[in-house]
């Protein structure tokens, strides 16, 4: 699923397109995508309404909403997440004379890793029932939750409360007190969403290869330097899958396979699965 790179990459894309444009309608029938509200009930919390801050912790993904009139009182909070493979389409506003290619060029996107596909292929889907969720803004443009395989949600005030500190900004005395405690391998206690928010399977592996370290150490077994250090080689491949469009992007990620070789020393990966999920390690290397 988006990992946190992809969902920061929606959120600033909501942050770069998508704020302070009035909500004139939405579409929010898909009774399975905006469960528990029924249909209609987003739409009337929404309309008249605009989006004025986008937020991430971890994979999860909100945005702040506006009053309405002249009200100054805030909305209810939009929460979007993306699911397996969401991605967040921004259609720009409707110019009387544009055709369908030139909004498709000037849309903003985020989310999901798309292949080599086009960007047309995703702002204009074979199947329009891939548009989960919509927002109609009054300039003509277009929120979309774009999701082929419908398993994203979009929920008004989403509860926060059983997340860990973001994988991005958590401090080194969270990190050690969160990671660096009890008997889990450290894979397992990576992906504990509780512990600390936003880190996937690929992210994990990406990090636990840079920091030289096995995903089957018990994370309680970590030593201050090693956990800091654990926190650093976190801090960059976030960053870097952040620059570079995605967790697909490491450098470890292209070796993860059956037949793959560790790109520093050339050894065979190791293969297992660890935290319920598929593992590749340097055997040699990581300790």
């Amino acid at each position: 699923m988006p990992e946190l790179p992809e969902v920061e990459s929606a959120r600033a894309a909501i942050e770069r397109a998508g704020l302070e444009r009035r909500i004139a309608d939405v579409d929010d029938a898909d009774t399975y995508e905006c469960r528990p509200h029924h249909p209609g009930e987003i739409r009337e919390a929404l309309v008249g309404r605009s989006l004025t801050a986008a937020h991430r912790q971890g994979k999860s993904m909100w945005c702040d909403t506006s009053g309405t009139g002249r009200s100054q009182t805030p909305g209810p909070e939009l929460g979007i997440h993306l699911g397996m493979s969401g991605r967040i389409v921004i259609t720009p506003p409707t110019v009387a004379d544009a055709d369908a290619d030139s909004v498709v060029a000037r849309s903003t996107t985020g989310g999901d890793y798309q292949g080599t596909r086009s960007s047309k292929s995703v702002v204009s889907p074979r199947n329009p029932a891939w548009n989960r969720f919509t927002l109609f803004f009054e300039d003509g443009g277009e929120l979309r939750l774009f999701d082929k395989r419908r398993l994203g949600r979009v929920r008004l005030d989403p509860d926060r409360s059983d997340l860990g500190p973001d994988a991005q900004d958590i401090t080194l005395a969270q990190f050690r007190q969160r990671i660096g405690k009890g008997k889990a391998p450290l894979k397992a206690r990576l992906l504990d969403q509780s512990a600390i928010a936003g880190i996937g399977n690929l992210l994990a592996d990406e990090t636990l290869w840079q920091a030289h370290l096995s995903p089957l150490r018990p994370s309680g077994e970590l030593d201050d330097d090693e956990l800091a250090a654990l926190r650093r080689a976190l801090r960059t491949a976030t960053r870097a899958a952040i620059k570079h469009g995605g967790v697909h992007t490491g450098t470890f990620i292209r070796h993860r396979s059956r037949d793959g070789h560790c790109p520093r020393c050339g050894a065979e990966v190791k293969r297992a699965t660890v935290g319920s999920r598929t593992t590749y390690w340097c055997p040699d290397e990581q300790q």
